[in-house]
């Protein structure tokens, strides 16, 4: 197995990024928001802030009343964006407005049931076209619907895999040979939110995982500060963050979304 990407699935959309990226020594930022919070209005706001603030990709999050992965923070911001009427397509609509001003990869996050919902082959057609790069389905294990995975796999669009702390190591490898783009590292168990501090474990576990796959690995779940970010620049491929972003849209508004983002980066 060849120890880049791009020479490991050429179609990855995602490849070339990660690629250029680990040449330079840089670990990826990846900011996630829920589409239409807190407005529907504001999301083309939100979004160039995190362009400005330094985002590498961008998980846009498809509003779903039953978020449960989610810690209060998303849960709340998702419930907001139902009540003002977001839905998946309106979602796709907004990612339409975004590529006329950025070229930003965007990853789509959602639960399954809203992508059944709108159907399928619907959702791979309409996510590539208004310029998605890729799709993270949270309730969606590998081999938990293979006609499903094998629709996505064979698009345009990167299929993003969880790993948690629990997994084997037999597992992990079945999970990263069907991985896409970069495989999500859940840094603690329980659901999203700020704060908190990193286990004493996350270097070897990202060094373990490391070593079995070239997929690059990002962390999530609890990412919420400069020195979280710190700490896993160079044992990380990429440091997501969620709630503490949600958390400070509420604190201080638009505006701070640029200047958080960019005390993320070295």
């Amino acid at each position: 197995m060849s120890d880049t990407l791009s020479a490991r699935d050429p179609r990855d959309p995602l490849a070339t990024h990660f690629d250029r990226w680990r040449r330079e020594g840089h670990t990826a930022l990846i900011p996630f928001i829920t589409a239409g919070y807190p407005a529907p209005a504001a999301t083309d706001d939100v979004l160039d802030a995190l362009v400005a603030g330094g985002a590498d990709i961008i998980e846009l999050g498809i509003p779903f009343s039953d978020p449960t992965a989610d810690g209060p923070t998303i849960q709340r911001a998702s419930q907001s964006a139902l009540d003002q009427g977001v839905t998946l397509a309106w979602t796709l609509d907004a990612l339409r407005r975004f590529r006329t001003r950025h070229d930003t990869p965007v990853v789509l996050f959602s639960y399954l049931n809203p992508i059944l919902r709108y159907g399928i082959d619907e959702f791979i057609r309409d996510a590539e076209d208004a310029g998605a790069q890729g799709i993270l389905l949270t309730d969606l294990p590998v081999g938990g619907d293979n006609v499903i995975e094998a629709k996505l796999e064979q698009s345009r669009l990167s299929l993003i895999r969880l790993v948690a702390p629990t997994t084997t190591p037999e597992r992990f490898k079945v999970i990263a040979a069907r991985a896409q783009g970069f495989i999500y590292y859940i840094a603690r168990l329980g659901v999203t939110g700020a704060g908190g501090t990193m286990r004493d474990e996350l270097e070897q576990e990202l060094a373990a995982m490391k070593s079995l796959t070239p997929i690059p690995i990002a962390v999530g779940f609890g990412v919420s500060t400069p020195a979280h970010a710190a700490r896993l620049r160079g044992h990380a491929d990429a440091i997501i963050i969620g709630s503490a972003l949600i958390d400070k849209l509420d604190q201080e508004g638009i505006p701070s979304l640029t200047p958080f983002l960019r005390s993320l980066h070295p």
